[in-house]
């Protein structure tokens, strides 16, 4: 697989996000079919991997560690710090911690989790109103004097929280939602971007699997899956948001492509700097997923996406507020 820069980080073109083996999509799936799949979607090219302590909490960073221990020098372990998660007994508080201290403290427990000596990118998982980013930023910028990380980012951050942090310590990456139903990054975060050099990885390309277009009005959501209680994904919505996904059936058929890889290729046509991290618990569908980066768009069709696809305003909050109330709570 190709490899992109993330400011000066260089990962595969396509990164895996791991969080669907904690319980957000319903129980978590069997352990060693976990690690199965992490490696295997190592042995396909993928060398960016995205984690965080909230995922669990903590159970996914360590699942992580062990499954990328055989092949830990080639990989970049991306991890996130930010809710206020008890760091003894991983109990959820409710809200938002990034007081120094608490950064610190546990950036000690995610590297033990992972077990490695050194994390590659440490992000702020969303931005706490009740500490300055320059105290976030200068705490990381000390645990990277330290040896401790390697690169700083931040996750659904605005403008003037990205152009702050950066100013104390220079920004690799920015992670947001971002895919053909949810584009609110696009009038601001990405031109500024740009204009730093920062890089962009967009969570959840896939709209949570809806734009995969395995997923219609019928189809049953797991009570313990966050979706189920996300506006996105009420039976309306569905219907309404079917929409976008025949857009990409439309385009994915004369590519012969899947409508997956479609909405990863618009992705990667969109910018050289931007690394979009999908989720799965199969293996199949890794490799599915992978195959976007050979998904050539051309002009006409990345104007008959942007034309077509101006038209439709999907239906429902988006997945970052549904997964603010609920996933973290």
């Amino acid at each position: 697989m190709k490899t992109r820069k993330l400011g000066k980080l260089e990962v595969s073109e396509i990164g895996f996000g791991t969080m669907s083996f904690a319980s957000t999509y319903g129980p978590s799936p069997d352990r060693d079919e976990a690690i199965r799949v992490i490696r295997g979607a190592h042995d396909l090219g993928v060398t960016f991997f995205d984690t965080a302590e909230v995922y669990g909490p903590f159970t996914n960073e360590r699942l992580v560690g062990e499954a990328i221990a055989p092949f830990r020098d080639r990989v970049v372990i991306a991890t996130k710090f930010g809710w206020d998660v008890d760091l003894e007994t991983g109990e959820r508080r409710g809200g938002l911690n990034s007081r120094p201290d608490h950064i610190k403290l546990a950036t000690e427990g995610m590297l033990k989790r992972l077990n490695i000596d050194c994390i590659d990118l440490l992000y702020q998982h969303r931005v706490d109103p009740d500490v300055a980013i320059e105290d976030v930023a200068g705490a990381v910028k000390d645990l990277i004097a330290q040896g401790k990380v390697k690169h700083f980012g931040l996750s659904e951050a605005g403008t003037d929280t990205i152009r702050r942090a950066h100013a104390v310590q220079p920004v690799t990456a920015i992670q947001s939602e971002y895919s053909l139903w949810t584009r609110d990054p696009e009038p601001e975060v990405l031109p500024l971007c740009e204009e730093l050099g920062i890089g962009f990885v967009p969570w959840s390309p896939l709209g949570a699997g809806f734009l995969t277009g395995k997923i219609d009005t019928s189809t049953p959501i797991d009570l313990k899956d966050f979706r189920a209680n996300s506006p996105r994904f009420t039976s309306e919505a569905r219907e309404a948001n079917s929409a976008i996904v025949d857009l990409l059936r439309r385009v994915a058929a004369a590519k012969g492509a899947t409508p997956a890889q479609v909405a990863l290729a618009w992705l990667l046509a969109e910018k050289p700097w931007i690394v979009p991290i999908f989720g799965t618990r199969r293996l199949d569908r890794v490799e599915e997923n992978l195959g976007a980066a050979g998904i050539v768009l051309s002009a006409d069709d990345l104007s008959q996406i942007e034309v077509i696809g101006s038209t439709i305003e999907a239906r429902g909050a988006r997945l970052g507020e549904a997964m603010l109330r609920l996933s973290y709570r």
